[in-house]
């Protein structure tokens, strides 16, 4: 109660219409309060049945003449008598009253019946009681005009202002919460409040509203109830949007409760990543929200050891990813352990190290794995007698130069000129559907910067020297510093060219010259490499790449670097 502010300690949450976070594009069609729902042309579903039925016409025409209000947001259709404003009935337009008093009258033809004025004395205090509706009520024990209070019955006959409140609220962009119990209507507003302050992923009403009713129809007293694990098994393998709302929230209670840092994550047998800080990520990138899994090294005195070590490497620096590749060699050496007997530290000597080397080298896995998962494992027992962590290590439990096989000769991954000249012609380069894949591209063949380097640019990227001549300055993820290199007027202008399209899309300004597209609210978080990778393999086959033999060419972003430095 005390972290969440009062902004969000609300029954019904309806963001502000401007919101990056809560964002929900309103129906084109001209004073429609309703939202656009997701692939409807930008129209409510109310406008995009009714522009269904009209054939799909131009979608000029049909703006320039939508047709009345949709339901809900008008009155219902009153009795056909000219005047009266009872509900109109299902037979022959008349409202209950005057078609009692037709019928009493012989049902003449209504054209030429002299019907008799019912209005009520006060037309005022008897119009239903919906804003938007003003028909009368049948008679003074109703609410609603006969066509809402078949309506209200429908649903129960909940409370007055909470059927209003409904009425009202179909169709806009709102997240009601008046249906969970205090505990869960808060941890809701807790997470509301944490994914607007975090401006990542956006969290649109139509989407939080499925993790609402989803929470209430599986009982649980708290989002807490359940571990992440029996979450993820509720929501299902193909966990939408509305699911990750929901695992967010938990996550976000579970470290409002416990807390964060290494004191919460270091006893746990599997680390969260994200939840402790000052880890080394890739320039401008988030901690992932990854796992480092101990619970896969059987022996406890093993996994204790490396728990220590992990902890020392990931806090002085090296990358999640070579940490990652540490676990790995001792979740190896852990499961040769078990299998061959060994449960303790003191057993483990030079024989028992070279029966571990004929284990990996028959192990599958490429060359590289084999190398990394013996490096890793001597660079493990040389910190445990460097630092004194176990003083039973024997002397002798250490791998030597020679030990590993040198690596396979491999094939020249140069990229032959006849395929540079396919990816460098004007032509294919601009059928990039992407401009900002493009421009990667061309700084990746054209400068020689890693993938991770080039991705991570910041927005103001650009340095001139003393005679006005362009560089490009980025930082070397690999190094860790920064450098310059010397650029083309060209490719200074597509630069230039890029930063004014990330300003149109976000002109408060970003930290980097290629924003992700999804979850990236504020703008500061860079394209991921993966989705690049993607991108360009779509293109390559798109442009039909090909090498001297005729076969489609398969590339990395990395080769490129080898055409820079030949």
């Amino acid at each position: 109660m005390a972290v969440v502010r009062p902004e969000f300690r609300t029954e019904i949450y309806i963001p502000a219409p401007d919101d990056p976070v809560f964002i929900a594009d309103e129906c084109s069609v001209t004073d429609c309060d309703r939202t656009a729902a997701s692939t409807r042309r930008g129209l409510c579903n109310a406008h995009a049945i009714r522009f269904r039925k009209r054939g799909c016409p131009p979608m000029t025409d049909f703006l320039a003449d939508p047709g009345p209000p949709v339901r809900g947001r008008r009155s219902l259709a009153a009795c056909a008598i000219d005047g009266c404003r009872y509900g109109r009935g299902a037979r022959n337009g008349l409202c209950s009253k005057h078609r009692d008093r037709w019928s009493r009258a012989g049902k003449p033809d209504l054209a030429t019946w002299d019907a008799p004025d019912l209005a009520p004395s006060d037309t005022v205090t008897s119009e239903c009681c919906l804003p938007f509706c003003n028909l009368w009520i049948a008679n003074p024990t109703k609410l609603f005009c006969t066509g809402h209070e078949d309506r209200w019955h429908r649903h129960g006959r909940p409370d007055l202002d909470h059927f209003v409140a409904d009425c009202e609220l179909v169709g806009t962009a709102s997240i009601d919460l008046r249906d969970l119990a205090p505990q869960l209507k808060l941890e809701i507003q807790h997470a509301l409040q944490c994914r607007h302050d975090a401006r990542s992923r956006t969290a649109a009403p139509r989407l939080v509203m499925p993790a609402v009713r989803r929470v209430k129809a599986l009982g649980v007293t708290s989002l807490l109830d359940l571990s992440e694990q029996q979450w993820r098994q509720k929501v299902g393998a193909q966990a939408d949007e509305s699911a990750l709302f929901l695992l967010d929230a938990r996550d976000g209670l579970e470290a409002l409760r416990d807390g964060t840092g290494w004191e919460i994550e270091y006893p746990r047998d599997v680390w969260r990543l994200h939840k402790l800080p000052g880890i080394t990520t890739p320039a401008g990138r988030p901690c992932p929200r990854a796992r480092l899994r101990f619970d896969h090294i059987p022996q406890f005195w093993l996994r204790e050891l490396g728990k220590r070590w992990t902890r020392l490497r990931l806090t002085s620096g090296l990358s999640i990813g070579a940490a990652r590749a540490g676990v790995d060699a001792l979740i190896c050496f852990g499961g040769f352990l078990a299998f061959v007997g060994v449960d303790a530290l003191a057993e483990v000597d030079r024989p028992l190290l070279e029966r571990y080397l004929a284990h990996v080298m028959s192990q599958a896995g490429g060359h590289g794995m084999k190398k990394t998962r013996i490096g890793s494992l001597n660079l493990f027992f040389q910190n445990i007698r460097q630092y004194g962590w176990e003083d039973t290590l024997s002397g002798t439990a250490a791998f030597y130069v020679g030990d590993v096989p040198p690596v396979p000769e491999q094939v020249d991954r140069r990229l032959a000129e006849y395929v540079m000249t396919q990816i460098e012609a004007p032509g294919n380069l601009d059928r990039w559907p992407d401009t900002a894949g493009r421009l990667v591209t061309l700084i990746l063949t054209r400068c020689g910067l890693r993938i991770s380097s080039a991705l991570a640019l910041d927005f103001d990227c650009l340095l001139h020297d003393g005679q006005d001549a362009p560089y490009l300055r980025y930082f070397n993820t690999k190094m860790r510093r920064e450098a310059a290199v010397p650029i083309d007027e060209e490719l200074e202008a597509a630069i230039r060219e890029q930063q004014r399209r990330v300003l149109d899309q976000w002109p408060d300004g970003t930290a980097c010259l290629f924003p992700r597209q999804r979850a990236n609210v504020s703008g500061n978080l860079p394209l991921a490499d993966g989705t690049y990778r993607r991108m360009l393999g779509r293109w390559l086959k798109t442009c039909e790449i090909r090498d001297e033999h005729g076969l489609p060419v398969h590339l990395t972003p990395h080769q490129w670097r080898h055409i820079v430095s030949a």
